[in-house]
């Protein structure tokens, strides 16, 4: 029987990663990273 949980860090990255959340918050990271912020998403 196969667990629930299939880890695939493609899929992951696509949901979660930092590019997802660039295609969203566009002009919030922009902000940050005219900031000099050290670490843009958390």
């Amino acid at each position: 029987m196969k667990r629930t949980y299939q880890p695939n860090k493609r899929r992951r990255a696509k949901k979660h990663g930092f590019f997802a959340r660039k295609v969203s918050a566009g002009k919030i990271l922009n902000s940050r990273r005219k900031k000099g912020r050290k670490e843009l998403v958390k």
